[in-house]
This record gives structure tokens, C-alpha cells and sequence, in this order.
């Protein structure tokens, strides 16, 4: 087991989600951060799915009932492991030992938003509807997690040897590089362009459904009215009445009602996720279209 100390501003379990239940109205979840999700994983020896803690802004204290090999990845935080009064401060992206009744401490953010706790075995937390994902959106899977919470770990027995010792930090960017459309034709002339043209500010609003953005110009439209809903992507840069950008994450809901008027590539969906509030951003058009 895994008792909670301390959750920090907000804690979640994550695997990769639940993928194919759009048609019902579910949405997707999963780790906001897919690739450092994985990574942690693969540190310890699990199956890139399994399931592990998504910290915001850190601020975590984890006690473990019996040792454990552990990594943590993602936004980089100072850690200590503290066991019998003795404090050790093991390092980010490498698998470190957390022994029997030992407190894994995490610290805030030096960058970025989001952390990434993985323990070798995995969480074993309930499965619904072939995930263990918390969902803020529809409330599927575990609650937010809150002091005094106990989170069981799987087996380890049936697991490779630990033969990592550490992985090469990644850089957090402050640039989302996107591709236009499907509905950029419901903006002005010229509005990709301005999108690309205008740094923008992350809102304190956001959260796991979506990236709010302030301080640039609004984006112009060229026709008035809203769209009957339709199917929305992670990803996609949806445009309120306001006319500012919101970048849709891992709990956005399956359809939206307002215009995207661009969609991030694949490799930028974990930039969007570390993205805390105050940065500031650009968007960078893969094609841009003709004047």
C-alpha cells in the first residue's frame, strides 16, 4: 500500500485512459502527459499502461507500507525520501529504492506543471470501463486523492529486471505547433495568422478539460452563430464567443459547440500539458495559407 501524507494542490491516478467510449459521451482521460507517464513506467520495469500518480504543482508526501522501486518523471521536482529521521534526495528519471515505511517528498515544480509517480507493479486500483483513470470531467474512476487515502500496488514478481539506470531530461517548450482547421473557415481572413502572430498567457482556469488563454487580440470570425456539436480531438484549439483560444487536454468532452480553428500535432499535446499558469505561449502553423 501507499498511504497519502499529503496530496499537494491536486493529485490524480492516471494510466493511459480509456480510449473508444466517445460514442457514449466518455471521454478519453488518461495522463495529461502521455510520454512521461510512459517513461516512468518503463524506468521501473512496468508496462507503459500501468497506472501511476499525476501530481500538479507537487506539494506530495507518499508513505510506502513496503519498499519499493520507484521513478518520477515529468515536470522536475526536487525529491526526498525520508525513512527513520534519515533523508536521502534521490533524482528525477531514475528508478530509486523507497524502503519498508519510507515517505517519498515531493516537491514543487522548478518547470512545469504536471509529475509523474510510478512504483514498480503499478497501482492496482479499480478498473472501470477498462481503465483506473480519475476523470475530472465525468467523474469516472478514483476521486482526487486526499490525505489519508491508501492506494494499493500490484504484483512485481512477474516483471523484467531493472536494467535502466536513468533517462535524458526533456526540455520544456513554450511553443505548440499546430495544423489549421477543420473549422477555420468559420474565422476571418487572416485569423491563423494572428493566432501565430500574438504570445498569449495561460489562464489560472485551466485544468485537466483544457488550457484557457488570455492576453492576445480576440480571434475575428467570419460567420456568427455556433456549430451543432460535434466530435472534438485532444488537441484542438476551440474558439469561444470571447474569440480566445482553449487548448483541449486528456478530459475534454467528446463534442464541442464552438469552432476549432487548429488542432496541435501529436508531439505537442504533452507541451500543452506542463503549461502552468502565467506562461506565457505561441502557436507556430505547421502550413501556412496563402495571403
Amino acid at each position: 500500500m501507499i498511504e497519502v501524507i499529503a496530496a499537494g494542490p491536486y493529485a490524480t491516478v492516471q494510466d493511459l485512459g480509456r480510449p473508444g467510449y466517445g460514442h457514449l459521451g466518455v471521454p478519453c482521460s488518461g495522463a495529461a502527459d502521455a510520454p512521461s507517464l510512459r517513461l516512468a513506467n518503463r524506468l521501473v520495469g512496468n508496462p507503459e499502461d500501468a497506472a501511476g500518480v499525476e501530481l500538479t504543482f507537487g506539494g506530495a508526501r507518499l508513505r510506502f507500507t513496503a519498499g519499493a522501486w520507484v521513478s518520477v518523471a515529468g515536470a522536475d521536482c526536487p525529491l526526498e525520501v525520508v525513512v527513520d529521521g534519515t533523508t536521502v534526495r534521490p533524482a528525477m528519471l531514475a528508478p530509486f529504492w523507497v524502503p519498508p515505511l519510507g515517505e517519498l517528498r515531493v516537491a514543487f515544480p522548478r518547470a512545469g506543471l504536471r509529475t509523474y509517480v510510478a512504483v514498480r507493479g503499478g497501482l492496482d486500483t479499480p478498473v472501470v470501463l477498462g481503465s483506473r483513470s480519475t476523470d475530472s470531467l465525468s467523474g469516472l474512476g478514483p476521486a482526487p486523492l486526499g490525505v489519508g487515502d491508501r492506494l494499493p500496488v500490484g504484483p512485481a514478481g512477474h516483471l523484467p529486471a531493472l536494467t535502466v539506470d536513468a533517462a535524458p531530461p526533456v526540455a520544456f517548450r513554450e511553443v505548440l505547433r499546430v495544423v489549421a482547421g477543420p473549422r477555420d473557415d468559420w474565422f476571418a481572413p487572416g485569423a491563423l495568422r494572428a493566432l501565430c502572430a500574438q504570445p498569449y498567457v495561460v489562464s489560472q482556469d485551466s485544468n485537466r478539460v483544457g488550457v484557457r488563454l488570455s492576453g492576445g487580440a480576440p480571434l475575428p470570425r467570419a460567420r456568427h452563430g455556433e456549430l451543432p456539436s460535434e466530435g472534438v480531438v485532444t488537441g484542438a484549439v476551440q474558439v469561444p464567443p470571447d474569440g480566445l483560444p482553449i487548448v483541449f487536454l486528456a478530459d475534454h468532452p467528446p463534442t464541442g459547440g464552438y469552432p476549432v480553428i487548429a488542432v496541435l500535432t501529436s508531439a505537442c499535446l504533452p507541451v500543452a500539458a506542463q503549461l502552468r499558469p502565467g506562461d506565457r505561449v505561441r502557436f507556430l502553423l505547421e502550413r501556412l495559407p496563402p495571403l
